[in-house]
């Protein structure tokens, strides 16, 4: 999208929101989201504080520093330069004109801390103007966290990989099991990270989650060499892998599975299992309910859906963590999360977005289990899940 059309479509963005305009700022790089927003290439060196400002209606406006005066020359609009502090305050002000509704990367009380990127100083000055400071979220959402098609086949693409390889994760288990040779998880999470390597996938370094028994009760469990348990038979197997083709715009790919080293699972095991499994289907079918009928619905409402079949059945002390986040170039993105538990995410779930469902029980010393799916809300505003969904443990022939 040229410049132009990103802007025209911000301004209307900010029309039906009815917001004055979105104030888009950055001093040494630490504001990633307005690069991506406007197109500006990431982590070119920045030593100056620049502002751009998109008001809802009329010509956008560059303030940048008499060093680094062609910093935003790629944009659109009229630009001025400062050089003393006092000429920023009054320029900017200038810029932002009459009081009113001023978006910026802020979240009230830190809800959405992905997004609560604004320098705090800024948003008082801001305020000090007159002007009420309003998040940037659903904005960011728009233009960063919707999906085009070429997006969504990377995602595509992705998963059949990842899905392969996490059969493959499995079925090493289970020959190394049969042969009665010794396996850790960290061997297992290595094994991941060389397919990774071998099928074009990359996961920035934030490496898979191989887990067993009481591992897998820390929803964030680390194999490493110095902390790593063998994996024998009988033994509880959670595996939780993600990563996007090594490209540029490419989209995550992001899955939890669990197995049993064994052909018959504790019954223990399997009820939590199912119990996890009917709290993500849960939460599936509101969002399928809502599309469907057109009806409104909002992240906090999807991880209130699966949270309570888990609270109903008691168990609710064990699912530590929301039921899932925005997927996009991040394995994290910054669309909408179901959240009402660590925040409550007032974001709408719109077309063009992807994200996960999977709750998790996390009980202490014996066991975890986590089913994930990634959803895609397609531009027409069907529900789409790629890729195989777990119904049962995986089992072995060991």
């Amino acid at each position: 999208m040229k410049s132009s059309e990103r802007v025209e479509a911000i301004q209307s963005a900010l029309r039906e929101q009815g917001f004055s305009g979105w104030l888009l700022c950055d001093f040494h790089n630490r504001d990633p989201i307005s690069y991506r927003v406007l197109g500006l290439e990431e982590g070119k060196f920045t030593s100056r504080r620049w502002f751009y400002f998109i008001p809802a209606t009329g010509e956008p406006v560059r303030l940048v520093h008499a060093v680094e005066k062609g910093k935003l020359d790629s944009l659109p609009g009229e630009k001025r330069i400062y050089l003393p502090w006092e000429q920023l305050h009054s320029s900017l002000k200038e810029i932002l004109g009459p009081p009113g509704s001023i978006a910026m990367q802020y979240s009230r009380n830190n809800n959405i801390p992905y997004v609560d990127l604004a320098d705090p100083g800024i948003v008082e000055l801001v305020r000090s103007f007159g002007h009420d400071v309003v998040s940037s979220a659903d904005l960011i959402q728009r233009f960063e966290a919707i999906l085009d098609e070429e997006q969504f086949e990377t995602h595509v693409e992705a998963g059949r990989r990842v899905q392969a390889i996490k059969n493959e994760a499995f079925a090493l288990i289970e020959d190394h099991l049969s042969r009665g040779e010794r396996l850790t998880e960290y061997d297992v999470q290595q094994f991941i990270i060389r397919r990774f390597e071998e099928e074009g996938l990359n996961c920035d370094r934030e490496w898979p989650i191989v887990a067993v028994n009481q591992h897998a009760a820390d929803p964030h469990f680390e194999p490493l060499p110095e902390l790593t348990s063998e994996i024998r038979k009988g033994d509880k197997i959670l595996i939780d892998l993600w990563a996007r083709m090594d490209s540029p715009r490419a989209v995550y790919y992001d899955i939890t599975w669990c197995g049993y080293a064994g052909t018959t699972p504790p019954q223990r095991y399997v009820d939590i299992f199912d119990l996890g499994m009917r709290a993500r289907d849960a939460a599936l079918e509101l969002v399928e309910e809502r599309m469907a009928s057109q009806t409104p619905i909002f992240g906090y409402e999807v991880d209130q859906a699966c949270r309570r079949v888990i609270d109903e059945a008691g168990y609710g002390e064990y699912f530590v963590h929301r039921t899932g986040h925005s997927i996009g170039h991040a394995v994290h993105g910054n669309g909408v999360h179901m959240d009402s538990l660590e925040t409550k995410d007032e974001r709408r779930l719109v077309p063009g977005i992807c994200f996960s469902i999977e709750p998790g029980l996390y009980i202490e010393g014996e066991l975890g289990i986590r089913t994930e799916i990634d959803v895609f809300i397609t531009p027409d505003g069907k529900v789409v899940v790629e890729g195989a969904v777990q119904r049962e443990l995986i089992t072995m022939d060991v």
